[in-house]
C-alpha cells in the first residue's frame, strides 16, 4: 500500500508540474479556429445544460402574464437592441462575426425552442462563465427579464413578418419613442408614459439610469452612452410642462381600496396624494404624478420598493419605508386606482 501511495503522489505531483507548464508557457492553445480536444465540446455543454436545470426557478414562479402581448413586446425591443447582434431574431441569419465565435452563440429561434420559461429566465439572469453571455446588469429586476422571457417563449412560432411587427424594420421612429410611444405617449402597459411627467424628472431618472443608481436592465442599456446634453434634448422632447386631461380617464371614487389607501397617512409617512396628487398641496415635493400611469407599471415600480430594489431620487428612502409594508393585494388596488385617474388632477 505504501508504493501505491508514493506512486499516486508521484502522479499528482507530476500532473501539478504539467498544468502549470501548460499555463505557464501558453501551451495550450485558446485560438477558437481550433477549437476544443474530442470530447469537451460534449463535456462542457452538458454541465451547461444540467447547471441550469439544477438551479432554474421553479416553473409556478412563471407569471401569469407571460404572454401578454405588451410584455411580449418590451422584450423583443430590448433583444433587439441589446442581444440580436450575437443571436439574431426571426427571419434574419446570424452575423459572420456571431459564427466565428467558440462557442457560437445559437440563432435564437433553435436556442428559445430548447428551454422551458423559467429556464431561460435562469440563462438570462445569470449568464453564462466562458461563452460570452452576460448576466442581467441590474440585481433584483426580475420583473424585466420576464419581459425578455416574454418574447423568447413566444419566437418559436414566431416568422420574420411577426418580428417586425413587433420591433419595426429599424429604420422607424427615434429609438425612445419605440418604446415609450410618440410623443412620450406610452400605450404599453409595461412601459410608463412620459408625456405626463416633466422634463426635470426625465432628466434625473435618465441620469441615475446613466449612472446605474436606480437599477434597470433595459434603461442602462438604452441610457449608457449618452451625454448630458442629450438627456436634455429628450427630457425637453417628451416632458410635459403640464398634464393633458384624458377624456377617457375615471372621475377618483373616494370609496374604491385603492382610494382609501393612498389617502392614508401615518406618522412615519405621508399619504401617497400628499406629493403625488391628486390634489397636492402647492408646497409638496415635485413627485412624479402618477394619475394616468398604467397599472402594470406602476405595480412593478412598488413592488421594487417595497423590496428594497427600487433606487433613485433623494427621497428614495421615503419611498422604500411608505412601501414596506404592503400586500400584493394593496399594491394592486393603489395601482388600479391612480391608474385610471385623469392626470390632469393633480393640478394645483
Amino acid at each position: 500500500m505504501k508504493r501505491v501511495f508514493q506512486t499516486l503522489a508521484a502522479l499528482a505531483v507530476c500532473g501539478v508540474i504539467a498544468a502549470a507548464a501548460v499555463v505557464g508557457f501558453g501551451l495550450y492553445n485558446v485560438s477558437a479556429r481550433q477549437g476544443h480536444l474530442p470530447g469537451v465540446e460534449w463535456v462542457l455543454h452538458t454541465t451547461f445544460k444540467q447547471s441550469v436545470r439544477l438551479r432554474a426557478p421553479d416553473a409556478s414562479e412563471v407569471p401569469d402574464d407571460l404572454n401578454h402581448a405588451d410584455r411580449v413586446q418590451l422584450g423583443a425591443l430590448h433583444f433587439q437592441g441589446a442581444c440580436a447582434f450575437c443571436h439574431s431574431v426571426p427571419g434574419q441569419p446570424r452575423s459572420a462575426t456571431a459564427q466565428a465565435m467558440n462557442p457560437p452563440p445559437p440563432h435564437i429561434s433553435e436556442a428559445a425552442a430548447k428551454w422551458e420559461p423559467q429556464h431561460m429566465f435562469w440563462i438570462v439572469e445569470q449568464g453564462v462563465k466562458m461563452s460570452g453571455m452576460p448576466h442581467w446588469p441590474a440585481d433584483g429586476r426580475g420583473d424585466e427579464i420576464w419581459s425578455v422571457v416574454a418574447y423568447l417563449n413566444a419566437v418559436p412560432d414566431m416568422t420574420a413578418q411577426d418580428q417586425t411587427a413587433l420591433t419595426g424594420d429599424g429604420s422607424g421612429a427615434a429609438r425612445c419613442s419605440a418604446c415609450h410611444g410618440e410623443g412620450g405617449k406610452s400605450t404599453n402597459s409595461y412601459v410608463p408614459r412620459l408625456d405626463i411627467l416633466t422634463a426635470d424628472q426625465i432628466t434625473q431618472a435618465l441620469i441615475q439610469y446613466r449612472d446605474g443608481t436606480r437599477p434597470s436592465g433595459i434603461m442602462q442599456e438604452a441610457a449608457a452612452r449618452l451625454t448630458n446634453g442629450q438627456i436634455d434634448r429628450i427630457a425637453g422632447r417628451y416632458g410635459a410642462a403640464q398634464p393633458v386631461s384624458d377624456p377617457a380617464a375615471a372621475t377618483p371614487q373616494t370609496d374604491h381600496a385603492g382610494a382609501q389607501l393612498a389617502m392614508r397617512g401615518t406618522d412615519a409617512v405621508p399619504a401617497c396624494t400628499q406629493c403625488h396628487g391628486p390634489g397636492r398641496a402647492a408646497d409638496a415635493p415635485i413627485a412624479p404624478v402618477l394619475a394616468g400611469q398604467s397599472r402594470a407599471y406602476l405595480e412593478s415600480q412598488l413592488k421594487l420598493w417595497r423590496d428594497g430594489h427600487r433606487g433613485g431620487g433623494v427621497r428614495a428612502n421615503l419611498m422604500t419605508k411608505a412601501a414596506q409594508d404592503l400586500s400584493d393585494a394593496e399594491i394592486t388596488a393603489l395601482a388600479e386606482w391612480f391608474a385610471g385617474l385623469d392626470p390632469a388632477a393633480d393640478t394645483q
